[in-house]
């Protein structure tokens, strides 16, 4: 019959749609986003490098990085244990373990402090560990509502691009 496709035809077609449904489901997959884990405070600091077997915690401008792979650096004892189980973003960026310094609050930083913040956000933290989730602080209103209007991008110091 003139004009209507043979059956080696129609098989390849059928063959090549199936393939590419494959391919389609395969890139789904693999880039599906994790769900996103909040932490509060109280939940953060479970995470402190105390228990023996317990993954290791810490928050810089309320990203939740897993430090696990450097307990020599961040488990019980070591030298950085104090800013673990914590936002220490402010630590961070005036490179400070006093304890006053241990919070997520950056009023008050220099240019220079906030540059190096952005510097060890990137090149350390997002660079050698694992996202797990947020502090509940950076997308929750004071009253623990649920932040409607968060956007990361919008957040002072913040880049999303390339955070997964």
């Amino acid at each position: 019959m003139a004009g209507s496709p043979g059956p080696l035809l129609l098989l390849l077609l059928v063959l090549r749609a199936l393939a590419a449904a494959e391919w389609d489901l395969r890139f789904k997959a693999a880039t599906a986003e994790a769900p996103v884990r909040l932490f509060t405070e109280p939940e953060l600091a479970r995470y402190s490098g105390q228990q023996e077997g317990q993954p290791i915690y810490m928050a810089v401008k309320g990203v939740v990085f897993d430090v696990s792979s450097a307990k020599e650096f961040y488990g019980k004892g070591a030298p950085y244990n104090a800013l673990v189980g914590k936002d220490s973003t402010r630590g961070v960026a005036k490179m400070s373990l006093d304890l006053a310094d241990l919070t997520h609050d950056t009023t008050g930083l220099t240019e220079e402090e906030l540059k190096s913040l952005d510097e060890i956000f990137n090149n350390v933290y997002k660079a050698k560990y694992p996202i797990v989730g947020y502090t509940a602080r950076r997308i929750l209103n004071e009253d623990g509502s649920p932040n409607l209007n968060f956007r990361p991008e919008d957040q002072p110091h913040f880049s999303i691009k390339d955070e997964f």
